[in-house]
């Protein structure tokens, strides 16, 4: 019902308001379904939204096993947990965007270049809730495992990693929203500078040839894609954590 009452509202403020009349700069529902539907059956919006998933997929998994890493050094070292500390100081407050122009400088106007920063972006956020979940483990599970001789490895891999799942749930829904903002923004710099067609260089190739309804289109795919990824994330929950009574749903 509240789908339907946005789309009836976008379909009046398009039909009644000055602005929403000018086809140049706003599209209705119905022309945006039509692009959708023209792009998705052409292969032009498939094509750059299957581009944009494969890149961000790639860059996440990166940067989530390069924050695995460092979660587990600084666990097991008083220096790594130093480091990772002063890293998230001074990184994680940082945009993701804010390094593609020295990711383009380091690696040219490629994929590689949109990989490390999606990379940079990602892998703090699960760092810092890995290990907000290592600290926050059940200190007499901790005591059982030390008491039955694991070693460190297993300490972490075996009690310490279970027990942070929750954290690790929702380190990976922020990096896959961090990872997202930034895989559009760095594709729409790289419209303008002539890089891969993702869905943010699909948006930029409308807006150049004002075509609206095909923007709006891609905002939409994008939006949908949220709300496919959001119920993902929450049916991991509900099969994982809610189900093993770690969390409440």
């Amino acid at each position: 019902m509240l789908l339907a009452i946005f789309v009836g509202a976008w379909a009046a403020y398009a039909a009644w308001s000055e602005f929403g009349q000018n086809d140049l700069l706003f599209a209705s529902p119905l022309e945006t379904a039509q692009a959708f539907w023209d792009g998705w059956r052409d292969g032009s919006l498939a094509d750059a939204t299957w581009q944009s998933l494969r890149i961000l997929l790639l860059g996440v998994g990166i940067g989530a096993s390069i924050a695995v890493l460092f979660t587990v050094v600084a666990t097991l070292t008083k220096v790594g947990e130093d480091a990772l500390s002063l890293l998230t100081a001074i990184m994680n407050p940082l945009p993701g965007v804010a390094m593609l122009p020295l990711a383009m400088l380091w690696f040219g106007l490629s994929t590689k270049a949109v990989l490390f920063t999606l990379a940079n972006a990602t892998i703090w956020p699960i760092a810092i809730n890995l290990t907000s979940g290592f600290k926050t483990a059940n200190p007499t599970i901790l005591a059982v495992g030390r008491n039955i001789g694991l070693s460190s490895v297993r300490l972490v891999s075996d009690v310490l990693a279970p027990a942070a799942l929750p954290n690790a749930i929702t380190g990976l829904k922020t990096a896959w929203a961090f990872g997202w903002r930034t895989l559009i923004a760095a594709e729409l710099v790289f419209g303008v500078v002539g890089g891969e067609g993702g869905l943010g260089n699909y948006i930029n190739n409308a807006k150049l040839y004002l075509f609206t309804p095909q923007m709006f289109a891609a905002l939409v795919t994008i939006a949908l894609l949220g709300v496919v990824f959001e119920y993902g994330f929450t049916l991991l929950e509900r099969r994982t954590i809610v189900k093993w009574g770690m969390q409440r749903s």
